[in-house]
């Protein structure tokens, strides 16, 4: 895809204002869109157009982005007014959202009813990943249109790129698996490190020993540095609980057991007050 074709950009938050910005700095036009339209000056003011609604900022048979909260504000967008007419035969929409496989199949086969396809590329990384261009992103849908948008992917700071191949939904269940081993870790991670403080222990010398040997991977490494620190927590984002309700309704469709993420989700429940 040229980069002197606009593209629509639909999301600003904590990932999508930095994937933006990698794609203005890597020489594409971008015409973009956020609810809180301030989030859109910086953008603005290095050139790129802003829309007011969703639908402004797609483009007629290109390539439209979409970086949003759920599977409900996915569909809201989509379904709403002149969204998928505008895109139209030939474009393309490229949903990075963590959403249900199923609904991704649901907006695969909405797509295809006006001639348009449909492509999920899931995100692994924070925003400072996203800002240092080290995001890691499984990505599913059509080939040719997966060969299209793999440029743009690798330019808003895709370091690695994975392909699930044609069916939609794999990438998300890819994003769902690794969420919860992520978040069950992070888990585990807040209680052995309180149990090493309360026992007079330093939280910071065993997150050294143990991801510089038995756990030397890089979830371990960044979320023990962070706890052991206090600067996180895996219940102080809404983020944790959201991904982790989407794996027990993913895995109770399949009709299996979910044990571990059912904990997991009374813990995080009681982390935010909820029960």
């Amino acid at each position: 895809m040229s980069t002197n074709e606009k593209i629509g950009f639909i999301g600003l938050g904590l990932l999508g204002l930095p994937m933006a910005t990698n794609l203005q700095q890597a020489g594409y036009s971008l015409v973009v869109y956020n609810r809180t339209a301030s989030k859109a000056e910086a953008l603005v003011a290095r050139g790129a157009e802003e829309a007011t609604t969703p639908v402004e900022a797609v483009q007629r048979g290109g390539l439209t982005i979409s970086i949003l909260w759920n599977d409900a504000v996915l569909e809201k967008t989509v379904t709403s007014d002149g969204f998928l007419e505008k895109l139209g035969p030939g474009g393309i929409h490229l949903s990075m959202a963590t959403i249900q496989p199923e609904t991704a199949r649901r907006m695969a086969k909405l797509h295809a009813d006006y001639g348009c396809t449909f492509v999920e590329a899931t995100i692994f990384g924070r925003p400072e990943a996203a800002a240092a261009r080290e995001l890691y992103i499984p990505v599913a849908g059509p080939q040719a249109a997966k060969e299209k948008v793999w440029p743009l992917l690798e330019a808003m700071g895709g370091k690695g790129l994975f392909d699930f191949g044609e069916e939609i939904g794999a990438a998300n269940v890819v994003k769902l698996i690794g969420n919860y081993l992520i978040f069950s870790a992070a888990q585990s991670m807040q209680e052995g490190l309180a149990l090493a403080e309360k026992s007079g222990v330093d939280p910071k010398a065993v997150v050294q020993m143990l991801t510089t040997t038995l756990f030397s991977a890089p979830i371990y490494q960044s979320y023990g540095k962070r706890i052991a620190e206090k600067s996180a927590a895996t219940g102080q984002s809404p983020i944790p609980l959201k991904d982790i309700g989407l794996f027990k309704t993913c895995a109770a469709k399949l009709e299996m057991p979910t044990p571990i993420a059912d904990l997991l989700d009374v813990l995080l429940k009681k982390e935010a007050g909820l029960v």
